[in-house]
C-alpha cells in the first residue's frame, strides 16, 4: 500500500474490534489515492490536504464517515446520518468485513465523487446558530454572570451548537439550568462542550 500513515499502522495494530474490517476499508481508500493521516484518534484519509474520509470503529458497527457526505447524491441509498444534529457527515455501516468486500466498488465510486467535490471546492451550507433558540436558561445566566454572553459569542459556531444543543435536549427546567451552571466555568475558559 502506498501512502500509509506509521500512526494508523500502530492504530490497527492495537485495534481489537473491527481490526479486519478497517484494514480493508483502509485499503480501499487508499486504492482511491487518497493521503492517509491521523486525526481525532481515527485514520482520516485526505486530497489536497482536504479531509475527504475517516474510518472509525463503535460498539456495534465499523462505519466510514464522509466529511460532506450530505453533498453526495447517494444513488444506493446508504448514507447515514449519525444523529439528528450532524449537518455535513455522512457515514456507511458495516458489522463484516463481507459487506466492506461486496460493496467496494460501490465505496469507490462514493470515494471518488467525494474527491470531485472537494476539486469543485464545494462546501456545506450549515445552519447558523442564529436559527437556533438559545435556551431561557442560558440567556439568564448571561444577565447574572458578567463576561459569560461574550465568553458564549467568542466560541466557535460549532461550540456554541453543542452547547445550545446539549441544554435543550433535557426536558425539565430545572435539569436545562443545572446543564448551563455544570458548564459556566468552561465557557469562560473558552472551551467546548467535550474540550
Amino acid at each position: 500500500m502506498t501512502n500509509t500513515n506509521p500512526k494508523v499502522d500502530e492504530y490497527l495494530r492495537k485495534t481489537k474490534k473491527w481490526k479486519t474490517e478497517s484494514e480493508k476499508l483502509r485499503e480501499i481508500i487508499l486504492d482511491c489515492e487518497l493521503i492517509e493521516d491521523f486525526k481525532w484518534m481515527h485514520p482520516c484519509y485526505t486530497f489536497q490536504n482536504k479531509n475527504v474520509v475517516l474510518i472509525h470503529g463503535f460498539k456495534d458497527y465499523c462505519a466510514v464517515l464522509f466529511i460532506k457526505g450530505s453533498l453526495l447524491k447517494d444513488t444506493h441509498g446508504i448514507l447515514i446520518q449519525q444523529t439528528e444534529n450532524v449537518q455535513a457527515g455522512r457515514q456507511i455501516r458495516f458489522t463484516h468485513v463481507e459487506q466492506i468486500t461486496e460493496m467496494e466498488n460501490i465505496l469507490k465510486a462514493y470515494i471518488h465523487e467525494a474527491i470531485e467535490i472537494e476539486k469543485a471546492g464545494l462546501q456545506v451550507d450549515f445552519k447558523g446558530n442564529e436559527e437556533l433558540a438559545i435556551p431561557d436558561e442560558l440567556q439568564h445566566k448571561f444577565k447574572e454572570i458578567s463576561g459569560l454572553q461574550t465568553a458564549f459569542e467568542a466560541l466557535t459556531p460549532g461550540r456554541q451548537r453543542a452547547y445550545i444543543h446539549y441544554v435543550n435536549q433535557a426536558k425539565q427546567s430545572k435539569t436545562r439550568t443545572s446543564r448551563v451552571e455544570k458548564y459556566v466555568q468552561q465557557i469562560l475558559d473558552g472551551k467546548g462542550l467535550n474540550d
